[in-house]
């Protein structure tokens, strides 16, 4: 063999020992990743498809939902360590969101829950909810006993069924963030946290922050109107925020390896892989610009704070323990059927000469799930249509598309609305011509 000949060998020899030992490190960095995440419950071949992609529908409750316990721990890692050290807290869930989805209907519902909620006794004389999971899980070894003793206090506080936990450390944001190239929030409230976080943030403004700036914003709770609440409601925008910049960023290979090291390092689930995959593909096709945040204290003031030898808790409005109101106000958020959760009025007018229409309209409605009806008669004129619904706010979308969907018909504007008759419902609906008249 020549010289020449030796040395193209010996190149190519390198270079073909040099992608084996790239392809066999992806391999064992993808299954790390994947052990890591889901609990060893399967490998990198098993997100690899040759074929048509299949999906495995997510367990659900009874009622067909799916429930996600998401919680977020405080340190920059699994072990806690914060800064030059381990601090106390860093096990302990400084963030507890709940996600309810439908699969079928793309329904998303997420509330937070306050970390200062007083919980069943749990290992410390503090008996606080963000204490539960550290406490069934001191030494960092049982991460399915400590969720799993989580998803239990919730549910029986929520009164829900939890199919799946999702473990977030909230330092792993500095990286997913910054990943991203940063991501977008707007607030629904001013938030004015000088002193602790350094967080000063106006309502309604969107407002581009960097990794370091979300892991603040996710801890601000001082210079706020609510409190623990506030801090919630911000931790929900953030993760919102994550997701809209996903889906407009086209994420090159080095920010995919960088967002899969840090969620392999800062995430822990029960998913599986085929679950994470059929997670992975609703996320593509639900539109989370209708994601529903339901809150504990808006509009029904279901929880309150509260003093109990000299500890400050956030209680049920109820009483220490009694959890009813808020069980059935969850049944009613968490409902698959918009009329049921959206609540919203409709005015229903009799537009013709036949007696009793308007009545019985009504029976129909509320045998659907509708409990706001009031009936009329409509005022004198010529209503040629069977049905005329008009929409007059925007606050209850899903209802809207409900109502059209049954009459057949598209909702004319507030503007369009007669001006003798009354804006006061999110609906009106005017019954005029006869059923066999076309709209």
């Amino acid at each position: 063999m020549s010289k020449k000949r030796k040395i193209i060998t010996s190149i190519i020899l390198v270079i073909v020992l040099l992608l084996i030992g790239g392809v066999t490190w992806l391999i064992l960095w993808g299954n790390d990743i994947i052990a890591k995440i889901t609990g060893g419950q399967g490998n990198i071949f098993d997100l690899v498809t040759f074929t048509e992609p299949t999906y495995e529908p997510l367990k659900t409750d009874e009622n067909g939902r799916t429930n996600i316990l998401a919680f977020g721990t405080s340190g920059y890692n699994m072990e806690g360590e914060e800064g030059n050290g381990v601090h106390d807290g860093a096990a302990l869930t400084d963030s507890i969101m709940v996600i309810s989805l439908n699969q079928d209907t793309g329904d998303i519902a997420m509330l937070s829950l306050p970390r200062d909620l007083k919980a069943s006794p749990t290992c410390t004389a503090t008996g606080k909810i963000n204490e539960v999971y550290w406490c069934n899980n001191m030494e960092d070894d049982n991460e399915q006993a400590g969720a799993e003793a989580l998803m239990a206090e919730v549910g029986d506080i929520l009164g829900i069924d939890f199919q799946y936990y999702a473990h977030l450390n909230w330092g792993s944001l500095v990286q997913i963030v910054d990943t991203l190239g940063g991501i977008t929030v707007t607030l629904d409230e001013n938030i004015e946290d000088y002193y602790y976080t350094g967080v000063v943030f106006e309502a309604g403004k969107p407002y581009a922050i960097s990794g370091i700036e979300a892991v603040a914003l996710a801890r601000a709770r001082h210079g706020t109107t609510s409190g623990d609440f506030s801090r919630g409601a911000s931790q929900q925008k953030i993760l919102i925020g994550i997701k809209d910049k996903i889906f407009e960023k086209s994420l090159s290979l080095t920010d995919i390896i960088s967002l899969a090291s840090a969620l392999g390092d800062n995430l822990r689930t029960n998913f599986n892989v085929e679950e994470l995959k059929s997670i992975a593909h609703l996320a593509s096709e639900f539109d989370f610009n209708s994601m529903r945040q339901v809150s504990l204290i808006e509009p029904e003031m279901l929880m309150t704070t509260g003093t109990i030898n000299g500890i400050s808790y956030v209680l049920p409005a109820g009483g220490v323990g009694y959890y009813t109101r808020i069980q059935n106000y969850i049944d009613k958020m968490f409902s698959n059927n918009p009329s049921v959760y959206e609540d919203a009025s409709i005015l229903v007018l009799n537009g013709t000469e036949t007696p009793g229409l308007a009545a019985t309209e009504q029976k129909t409605l509320e045998d659907e799930g509708y409990a706001s009806i009031t009936i009329n008669d409509a005022p004198e004129g010529e209503y040629a249509n069977q049905y005329s619904l008009y929409v007059l706010d925007d606050t209850t979308p899903a209802t809207q598309k409900l109502l059209e969907s049954k009459y057949s018909t598209t909702s004319k504007s507030f503007d369009e609305l007669p001006p003798e008759i009354s804006r006061d419902y999110n609906f009106v609906l005017i019954l005029g011509g006869s059923p066999n008249e076309s709209n």
